[in-house]
């Protein structure tokens, strides 16, 4: 039992040593090749075996021709060792430099190709979240250039809103000014139009870019979508008088959510604006309220009389700018309304549609159930 103690310790001993060595040599030789730190490990590995044997032979006095013996069964050991690990490290080396060329096409602003030929089990995981990596960023992409055309377009669409009336502004001024103006006071009344509604323009673009910037504060409170939209169909009632418009508000149930009353007021109002100013006159626009399908939350829908809306627009709807190829006069605003509805509906967790009826089209806002 003692001779197999002393064995196992000048074998330790001997092993240890080489790895001292092997270990340092790791630490220096640390940003070279994987193939240099394999063929380090299988050296370490051999060399360890062989200064263990070499020890022990030492220790118990082995004659030359079983020393010889040893050492030469040992070599043979390394060679094989050290030419598996030159292989392993080549062929690793080689999936790592394919992975990396894949890897290239994402600063390139292309997808991610992976490699067709397989490598290691962490080589694989690495390429399914570059591969997952790759779909993000397409997806950003397109959302990047889509935000970008529907900047360009707003810009383009509130430059000239702007134009017009303060052309007209200026017209009127001058007028005034000179005394050329055969009835003041109309004048008067037109620049006060003309001003409130820039005014209500330049708070559109500013709720827009609260909404855009992600600085949109919110305080929900627990109250009924009864009382919401009686609210709203109030405030909407002149502007329907004016248009010859009906509303209509009794499919709106007692149910109750959580939202910021302040803002989903700004949600209802801008829907209910949008349908009424697409309404013909002696149309009807309707308010109705009902729990989703699924049980999760309610569904409050708005529905016009405009007489539909082209399928190819469906989709853009609710984008930036966006009014219809038959908006574009001054009364329809900057496009604005429907992308703030988007925006703040979004910011309570909920989701908007849109869709063609009978004879119109109905707008649907989807909120969570209150927690």
């Amino acid at each position: 039992m003692r001779d197999t103690l002393l064995i196992a310790l000048y074998a330790f001993l001997g092993a240890a040593a080489a790895g001292v060595l092997g270990a340092v040599a790791l630490l220096a030789l640390r940003r070279r090749s994987l193939t240099v730190s394999l063929t380090v490990v299988a050296s370490v590995a051999v060399t360890a075996m062989l200064a263990g044997t070499l020890t022990v032979a030492w220790a118990m006095f082995l004659n030359s021709h079983d020393l010889g013996v040893v050492t030469t069964v040992v070599a043979m050991a390394a060679v094989v060792s050290l030419a598996t690990a030159l292989l392993l490290g080549r062929w690793v080396v080689a999936r790592s430099h394919a992975l990396t060329l894949a890897a290239r096409s994402f600063g390139e602003g292309g997808d991610f190709a992976a490699p067709t030929v397989p490598g290691t089990a962490e080589l694989a995981a690495l390429t399914r979240e570059l591969q997952i990596t790759s779909a993000k960023l397409a997806a950003s992409r397109d959302r990047e250039r889509a935000l970008e055309a529907s900047r360009r377009e707003l810009v383009s669409w509130i430059s000239h809103d702007l134009r017009t009336p303060l052309a007209g502004l200026r017209a009127m001024s001058e007028a005034l000014e000179d005394g050329m103006a055969a009835d003041p006071q109309r004048y008067l009344r037109q620049i006060r139009t003309e001003v409130e509604r820039m005014n209500d323009m330049v708070g559109d673009l500013f709720e827009l870019s609260r909404i855009h910037a992600g600085t949109l504060a919110l305080s929900p409170q627990r109250i009924s979508l009864y009382d919401l939209v009686g609210d709203a169909l109030a405030g909407a009632d002149p502007l329907a008088r004016e248009h010859g418009v009906r509303l209509e508000g009794d499919g709106v149930a007692q149910l109750p959510v959580e939202v910021d009353a302040k803002e989903m007021s700004r949600v209802l109002g801008n829907l209910l604006v949008n349908a009424i100013r697409r309404t013909p006159a002696d149309g009807t626009v309707a308010v109705a309220a009902r729990p989703a399908t699924d049980g999760t939350g309610v569904v409050l829908s708005v529905t016009d009389g405009c007489g539909g809306i082209p399928e190819d627009d469906l989709s853009r709807v609710f984008d930036t700018g966006w009014r219809g190829t038959d908006a574009r006069t001054p009364p329809s605003g900057a496009g604005l309304g429907l992308a703030i509805v988007r925006g703040i509906v979004e910011a309570h967790q909920g989701r908007t549609t849109v869709r063609n009826v009978p004879g119109g089209c109905r707008f649907e806002v989807t909120l969570p159930a209150p927690g």
